[in-house]
């Protein structure tokens, strides 16, 4: 009655073997022949299963009865000269699983014998060989007759090559087990060709160098990465993330994921490993895929808490590619290292880290690094999303104190730009406006001192002051001076905290031959320049107190005409207090005038262009204030 259960239970393992040794075939640096080996070895398996009608399990149970006396002296003889053998023994059970392990195994392994114990032996082979490994261990379980195999061992130092010679044992009272002895490189790891070292040469100062030199390593590494961090100029946390894997993985691990929550779900962010073209089509496949609730990342993330694997059992343990590979198994990660992204009260995601069998396995000092790395780029990322935040809103604060568009009118092209200073995030006190009044058209441009809300709230105040009073049309407001001693008024009456607005601001009424008055009110704000069709460039004075000081306050008063061809260019001071990146070459304002007669002629669009590109490069992008401009043409007849 038990055949049946048993039968199923051979052919369920045949094929999770058979599957094992398909992904073990496609890992990169795979040994295809002892996986082809391996192979034929299940394909025998599977034919005397077929021949015999069973399973062709390992044998059947003996019965347990009892033991004498001289037999257990006969076991403890054994199991003494089992743990004092001078080469590395596993006892496995039929399913591969480790029973014991003498005293040459754990000091090949590098871990007490205890910590191998009911660990499958392949968890410490390494990755691409353990499909064969399994299949082999399997062949002697089902046969009886030993085998050889070359393997790849995972110890405490890194890989040791060697040779698992595995057999049956029948045990009377016992199940059937295999004893598997490991020779070659792998059981003498020294090498035979070192000097002899005298014992009064053995320090105890050794390891502690070895720790000490351990110990400066992190704490370079957690100033590289402070480093980088701090140097985030970009204030971007897509290249912030990517610039930190990088340099993890060039330098405590072989391979570095980031996932990151977004929308309420974890989402593989970068994926890095060493360089060259297997490398970087590994790290293509693992960032397409994103971490699902039974992965490592995904758990550790969820919980808050990092995880150290020090030798990977489960293959799947970091999910699994599009076509069902294990993507541990795709790296070739035998040891895994996984913490939060998190600052304590806000969990941003997970970074994981995983090394080869070359390099060694993760320890509890890599495991504490990694935690200080986790929240070094958690406080990182909730800078750079506050930045963020905090720069969309002046942007949009920005961009609702000036017009949306400028209007289109017969005869006259207007043209505006305006750009934010590079040393300030925060919402700029420059504005511009053109709007129709009763008899023709007007045009303000002005600056609130400071930056911020506060600024921003002056700004506001100032243009829809100007823009109000300028529609009331009578004798107390016939002239731009009096709209802005007007407005004045208005920014008294408010609690602006000692801030003050330079403004300019320009009535504009179209006559006959296609000429156009100009009506100029000043309040401390310069300029501006008037560009003659034939080249000539005169620079008006900034006469007049600025907006929001003084109630006296006496706005100037000028006049001008522009006639077919002439240009009208407003600015802020931003634009004469560029400053070269040479010191030498002093303020953009000593070449205004000459870079304005150079681009004579051309439209109000291609001259405001124009300026831009020259300040930019002027000062190499290094914007010490923003620069705001509002240039008009007369169209010629």
């Amino acid at each position: 009655m038990q055949d049946g259960p048993r039968r199923s239970d051979s052919l369920s393992g045949l094929a999770a073997r058979r599957d094992a040794l398909r992904q073990a075939a496609r890992v990169p640096g795979a040994d295809h022949r002892a996986l082809l080996d391996a192979a034929l070895t299940e394909v025998d398996a599977a034919l005397d299963a077929l021949a015999s009608g069973q399973p062709g399990d390992a044998g059947d149970d003996l019965a347990a009865g009892s033991v004498p006396e001289s037999a257990r002296a006969e076991r403890r003889l054994l199991h003494g000269a089992f743990q004092e053998a001078p080469v590395p023994l596993f006892l496995l059970e039929a399913d591969g699983t480790i029973r014991r392990a003498n005293n040459k195994a754990a000091e090949l392994l590098g871990a007490p014998a205890g910590y191998a114990t009911g660990k499958a032996l392949t968890v410490f082979v390494d990755l691409p060989l353990r499909a064969a490994v399994q299949s082999q261990l399997a062949a002697v379980a089902r046969t009886g007759e030993p085998r050889r195999s070359r393997c790849r061992l995972l110890t405490a130092g890194g890989t040791a090559d060697g040779v698992l010679a595995v057999s049956a044992v029948d045990l009377p009272g016992d199940p059937p087990l295999l004893i598997v002895t490991v020779t070659g490189s792998a059981a003498s790891p020294e090498s035979a060709d070192s000097a002899p070292v005298e014992p009064d040469a053995v320090s105890a100062s050794l390891p502690e160098k070895h720790d000490v030199r351990d110990m400066t390593r992190r704490i370079d590494m957690v100033t590289a990465v402070t480093r980088l961090l701090l140097d985030n100029s970009t204030f971007s946390e897509a290249v912030t993330l990517q610039r930190c894997a990088r340099l993890l993985a060039s330098e405590i691990a072989d391979w570095v994921i980031v996932d990151v929550e977004r929308d309420g779900r974890l989402r593989r962010q970068y994926a890095v490993g060493s360089r060259g073209s297997r490398a970087d089509e590994a790290a293509r496949l693992v960032r397409g895929v994103d971490p699902d609730t039974a992965s490592l990342p995904w758990q550790v993330h969820a919980a808050a808490k990092p995880t150290l694997i020090t030798l990977v059992e489960d293959p799947g343990v970091l999910g699994a590619a599009a076509d069902g590979t294990p993507l541990a198994l795709l790296l070739g990660a035998t040891s895994v290292v996984s913490v939060p992204i998190s600052d304590g009260a806000t969990g941003y995601g997970a970074l994981t880290l995983a090394r080869r069998a070359v390099r060694g396995p993760f320890e509890m000092a890599d495991l504490a690094l990694t935690e200080d790395l986790g929240r070094h780029l958690a406080t990182a990322m909730r800078v750079d999303r506050m930045f963020r935040r905090r720069s969309e809103q002046a942007e949009a604060l920005q961009a609702s104190l000036l017009p949306a568009q400028l209007p289109e009118v017969p005869g006259l092209e207007f043209a505006a730009a305006y750009m934010g200073a590079t040393r300030w995030q925060e919402t700029s006190g420059d504005f511009y406006d053109v709007f129709r009044i009763p008899d023709g058209w007007a045009v303000a441009i002005g600056d609130v001192c400071g930056k911020g809300q506060d600024a921003a709230a002056m700004t506001a105040a100032a243009r829809h002051a100007i823009r109000a009073l300028a529609h009331v049309r009578g004798r107390a407001h016939a002239h731009p001076a009096d709209v802005l001693a007007a407005a004045n008024e208005v920014l008294l009456a408010g609690d602006y905290d000692e801030r003050f607005v330079t403004a300019k601001l320009g009535f504009l009424k179209q006559g006959s031959g296609q000429r156009v008055r100009v009506r100029l009110g000043s309040a401390g704000h310069p300029g501006p320049a008037v560009v003659r069709a034939d080249g000539r460039v005169e620079i008006l004075e900034g006469d007049g107190l600025p907006l929001g000081l003084f109630e006296d306050a006496e706005p100037m008063r000028s006049e001008l005409e522009l006639r077919a061809g002439d240009l009208l260019f407003f600015y802020s001071d931003g634009v004469t207090e560029a400053r070269a990146a040479d010191s030498q070459e002093g303020f953009f304002e000593d070449r205004l005038a000459d870079e304005l007669a150079a681009v004579a002629g051309r439209s109000a669009a291609e001259t405001v262009r124009a300026v831009q590109e020259l300040v930019t490069e002027f000062s190499r992008g290094e914007l010490r204030d923003d620069v705001t401009i509002l240039a008009l043409k007369v169209g010629t007849a």
